[in-house]
This record gives structure tokens, sequence and C-alpha cells, in this order.
């Protein structure tokens, strides 16, 4: 890989993983970051439990875990699935999609720096990034 792609891609990491906002989201839901990923990605969407378990990249044994939690926080349910009788679907809760909603509020606002960009350079980035993601 090339240094200045290594160098650009520490700089977004710092700038994505280092923000606060994973931190407000924390502090606003009560839970971990990754308990409010994993809701927010239910939210989204019913799916199966290996569904889930491949979205948040976690072992089948640890989506339980997890969906378990959730559950019993009134976050989450499981139920039948409607085709395969071994399978369970999870989906969010009214009370999930709520803190889902409010997580996607906090990681919605961009920091300081980002609102300051004139237009052409936040133009020119969002074609940057779009340009990437369409790559992967």
């Amino acid at each position: 890989m090339p240094s200045d792609a290594r160098d650009v891609w520490l700089l977004m990491s710092d700038l994505v993983l280092d923000n606060t906002r994973r931190r407000e989201v924390s502090d606003a839901l009560d839970m971990s970051f990754g308990r409010a990923r994993a809701i927010r990605r239910l939210a989204r969407q019913p799916m199966s439990m290996r569904e889930f378990a491949d979205a948040m990249d976690i072992d089948p044994p640890n989506a339980t875990v997890l969906v378990a939690d959730l559950e019993a926080q009134g976050l989450a349910r499981r139920s039948p699935h409607p085709t395969d009788g071994r399978a369970k679907v999870v989906e969010a809760t009214r009370k999930g999609k709520a803190l889902a909603r409010r997580a996607n509020e906090i990681l919605a606002t961009p920091p300081a720096a980002l609102t300051e960009l004139d237009a052409e350079d936040l133009q020119t980035l969002r074609q940057i990034l779009e340009s990437i993601t369409a790559r992967t």
C-alpha cells in the first residue's frame, strides 16, 4: 500500500474513530457503543440470527448473547423464521427503534471542522468518498 494512502487512511480513521459522537451515543442511550450499533442495525430491518451475526461480524453464539441482552431490555425480539423452522428472526422493538433514531441523530451531526468547509471542498470530499465506496 502506498505510504500516502496509509497516511490518509490513518487520518480518516482518527477523524471517525476518535470523534466524540461514539461517547455521546453511549451516554445518551446508556449502553455501550457496540450495543447501540447492534440496535441501529436491527432497526433498519429484521434479519435472521445468522444474518445478524454476519452483519455484526461476530460469532453466532455471541450474537445470541447480544440479542438476549437486547431482549431483556425490551429493545429487540426474536420470533420464528417464516420459512425455516430451525431459524429465528430478530427485529428491533418500538423502544429499540426509538433508541436507534436517537443514536442516528447524534451520529449524523458532523464535526464542526467539516461543517466549516466551503461547498466546493465538501463536494470534492463527497465525490472522493463515493468513488472509494463504489470500489469496495
